[in-house]
């Protein structure tokens, strides 16, 4: 068995209400963020590959797209912008690409990620 992870970048802007962080959390401000998508299988015997990362870098950058330079409480299907959110909102546009076993979210600049493992049967 064998995982492939790849990653990606995008930059973009959020406000949460609610927090402890209070007003600084509340006002607009933007993130570097880093995601991680995994892929576990077993290679293809014709190509040697558990995914084509070609196919997986395409689907990536469009998610990247949808993101990238975004304030992401305007996009409906994330719900509210937070790591968890985040992580779930690329799973689900990424899992028709393999099998998925997680994806994570990182912001280094705060010390802090998240990672989604798919739903839960």
């Amino acid at each position: 068995m064998w995982e492939l992870t790849k990653s990606f970048r995008f930059e973009a802007a959020h406000s949460l209400s609610g927090t402890t962080f209070g007003a600084a959390s509340e006002e607009i401000h933007g993130h570097s963020f880093r995601a991680e998508v995994t892929v576990r299988g077993t290679p293809d015997p014709n190509t040697g590959m558990v995914v084509d990362l070609g196919l997986l870098q395409r689907a990536i950058e469009d998610v990247r797209l949808m993101l990238d330079h975004k304030y992401l409480n305007k996009i409906e299907a994330l719900g509210t912008p937070t790591l968890e959110n985040l992580s779930r909102f690329v799973w689900d546009r990424l899992a028709h690409i393999g099998k998925l076993t997680r994806v994570s979210i990182h912001r280094d600049s705060c010390n802090e990620s998240c990672t989604y493992y798919g739903p839960q049967e």
